[in-house]
């Protein structure tokens, strides 16, 4: 696991009206921040659990993260990916040596899936983002940018299954208290925004947007509590302003992320940050492993 930088833009900061702290897990082993939580994980178990290996269910980024966890370990993994998998982050899940399990994710229950391979051979299941050790270790994200950058006003990742988050904002509250904490979900796939605004778990079908890393259905069980905790709102932002802020990363920071990646950023480029101009805030750029053929139509299109 690396310690990644974080990197600054003048051209961002004069476009916004903030001073804008951009923290690069898009440099991360694996190519996102999924490798802390799953390394925390697996290097949890025990001699006998490591020997009967682990198990995962993502559409990418965690199933990379556990396999290359697992290969630090000594063990073996199993990932089961859904038929629509971007085929960068399935060809990196199979070069870290794990093997792959198909599923359908308009039908098949991932979930149910994980669970029944984990029965069936013994193997650990590691969530992508219902653990506390998960949670934990994606924890160590906010950690690393408060102690780079003590005095931030705000803080903004991206929100899926939520562990991301969870970790982050429990080591932002600890650390500084008054801190502003968002969330930020695609229009379309806003089932955090839709519980949080309900005040308990709620489910939407499988979201249409080209951020696959959040396309989740619904909060975690143990992720969404500690949301509802930390968090001063979500923001929510579109497809077309997720493609935006990916170009400005490109061209004014020299910074490459995936859709996901760019989905923090978004919310501020666009306008929808609730804080007066000035404020010192803290981005999480989530991942990088973007798909050549959309990176290079995202960027044509400026």
């Amino acid at each position: 696991m690396l310690r990644t930088p974080v990197v600054r833009s003048q051209a961002l900061d004069d476009a916004t009206g903030h001073t804008l702290f951009l923290k690069c897990e898009n440099l991360q082993r694996a190519g996102a921040f999924k490798i802390r939580g799953a390394l925390n994980k697996v290097a949890s178990l025990s001699g006998a659990e490591l020997a009967r290996g682990v198990v995962a269910f993502s559409s990418g980024n965690h199933a990379q993260g556990v396999a290359l966890a697992a290969k630090l370990c000594g063990t073996t993994a199993v990932i089961c990916m859904p038929t629509d998998a971007p085929r960068l982050k399935l060809e990196a899940t199979r070069g870290y040596g794990a093997e792959v399990v198909f599923y359908d994710r308009m039908k098949d229950d991932r979930e149910a899936l994980g669970r029944r391979i984990a029965s069936e051979t013994g193997r650990v299941l590691v969530p992508p983002y219902d653990d506390y050790l998960i949670m934990a270790g994606q924890g160590t994200t906010a950690l690393e940018l408060l102690e780079d950058v003590p005095a931030l006003d705000a803080l903004l990742t991206p929100v899926g299954g939520g562990g991301l988050m969870a970790g982050c904002s429990t080591v932002a509250r600890a650390l500084r208290p008054a801190i502003r904490i968002y969330g930020v979900e695609p229009d379309t796939a806003q089932d955090t925004y839709l519980s949080l605004a309900k005040g308990e778990r709620v489910t939407i079908p499988p979201p249409p947007t080209i951020a696959d890393g959040v396309r989740l259905t619904t909060p975690g069980a143990l992720t969404f509590p500690v949301l509802q905790a930390n968090l001063d709102g979500i923001l929510l932002v579109s497809d077309d302003e997720i493609r935006a802020a990916m170009r400005a990363l490109a061209f004014s920071a020299r910074v490459v992320v995936e859709p996901t990646g760019a989905v923090a950023a978004a919310a501020v480029l666009s306008g929808k940050l609730p804080l007066a101009r000035g404020a010192r805030v803290g981005i999480v750029l989530s991942g990088g492993n973007v798909d050549p053929g959309m990176l290079v139509s995202t960027l044509a299109a400026a």
